[in-house]
């Protein structure tokens, strides 16, 4: 067991810092390809519509709400343990998605996937606040954030690549085989993390964590502005995206290129975020965040009614993005307010109540998605204006 404290002994390929971007790149290899595959595939070969898309969303965001267990498990295993642990099962959900294309097939992947993906996000976000000095947090939260958009750049132009190739130029279109693109990324992030496990020493952090769960009222502004994020996100992940592929008819290979440019964007203003962090504080970036999400929001709803060009989807999808990428600005501010024993505990309040919202939301709004598509983006405008407030 290496102490953070002396992991600069280390080489610098060995130190935590090197390991949370393995993390990183493992979470985004299998998350990438699920999130950009997930619509097409449910679309295509699951028959789903905006009801069934929303309910699957709800299935996925009960782990997340349950992310307060992440406490109980902790009391058996290390946060670096779990966060391996969480990881392989993201893998496999993520590998096993493209054998089973129907409803209850689906539920199960996204279940076992997304127990993965939330409870490697709680143990990873409370890693970061222990590992990373304060100073060089935002910079180097920016620098993660930058590197898994690079994983992602890649991800889609390959995707990209597949979706041409598998179509070719018949004159009618060619079903597409998903299952290879989710089983070559769940296998490859397995490895990687596999790879870790052995390469990397246990690293024992400065400040012993809670092994209960924490609450405190002084933390009540972050809580808020965690608990509106999470209802927000929502509405673009499940709503904006559904909305390009069922109303603006964007084809697999088309919704991967839009993620290629959502993610080469990324690569290039996170780390300049971070700085702005640095600079600025926490504030500035969450209200150009909120202020810019009112007008995307406000877009979707208006552009839904009108004869536009795909176009003007596009560009509101990536501006989303964009504003999405100063989120981690929340991570800093907490980081800064908490006490350091409360990281490990309050991460998994935080995402806990950051589905609250998320549990219910999905299924709600599909159902009003059928009825009146633009009162969803509406109330993703209100949220954001909420949290400006």
């Amino acid at each position: 067991m290496i102490r953070i404290a002396d992991s600069h002994t280390l080489p610098r390929w060995q130190r935590p810092e090197s390991l949370l971007i393995v993390m990183t790149v493992a979470m985004a290899l299998s998350f990438d390809v699920w999130m950009a595959l997930l619509n097409n595939f449910a679309v295509e070969a699951a028959r789903f519509d905006g009801a069934d898309i929303g309910w699957l969303q709800t299935i996925r965001e009960i782990p997340g709400f349950l992310a307060f267990g992440v406490v109980l498990v902790i009391l058996f295993l290390r946060e670096q343990t779990l966060a391996y642990v969480a990881l392989l099962l993201l893998a496999f959900g993520a590998a096993m998605t493209g054998f089973l294309p129907t409803f209850w097939g689906l539920a199960l992947t996204t279940t076992i996937s997304s127990i993965g993906y939330h409870y490697f996000e709680t143990v990873n976000q409370s890693l970061q606040l222990q590992w990373l000095p304060k100073g060089r947090a935002p910079q180097m939260l920016g620098n993660l954030r930058a590197i898994a958009a690079g994983v992602g750049f890649v991800v889609f132009g390959a995707l990209i690549l597949w979706g041409f190739t598998a179509r070719g130029e018949a004159a009618q279109p060619v079903p597409l085989d998903y299952r290879w693109p989710y089983l070559i990324a769940g296998g490859l992030a397995a490895t990687l993390i596999v790879g870790a496990m052995l390469a990397y020493p246990r690293f024992e952090a400065p400040h012993a964590q809670r092994r209960e769960l924490v609450m405190k009222r002084r933390y009540w502004l972050y809580y808020a502005l965690v608990f509106m994020g999470g209802a927000r996100r929502q509405i673009f992940i499940v709503f904006a995206t559904f909305m390009l592929v069922e109303k603006f008819g964007y084809e697999l290979h088309e919704m991967a290129a839009l993620l290629l440019v959502n993610q080469f964007i990324t690569m290039l203003v996170a780390p300049w975020i971070g700085l702005l962090i640095t600079r600025f504080g926490e504030r500035l970036a969450l209200t150009i965040e909120y202020t810019g999400l009112i007008c995307v929001f406000s877009g979707y709803a208006l552009i839904y009614y009108l004869e536009v060009s795909p176009l003007w989807a596009a560009v509101l999808y990536v501006a989303d993005h964009i504003f999405f990428s100063m989120s981690f600005a929340l991570k800093t501010y907490f980081q800064k307010i908490a006490s350091p024993e409360d990281h490990a505990p309050t991460a998994a309040v935080s995402f806990t109540i950051n589905h609250i919202a998320a549990v219910f939301l999905p299924a709600a709004l599909g159902y009003l998605y059928l009825v009146l598509p633009a009162a969803v983006f509406l109330l993703g405008a209100g949220m954001a204006a909420l949290s400006l407030c």
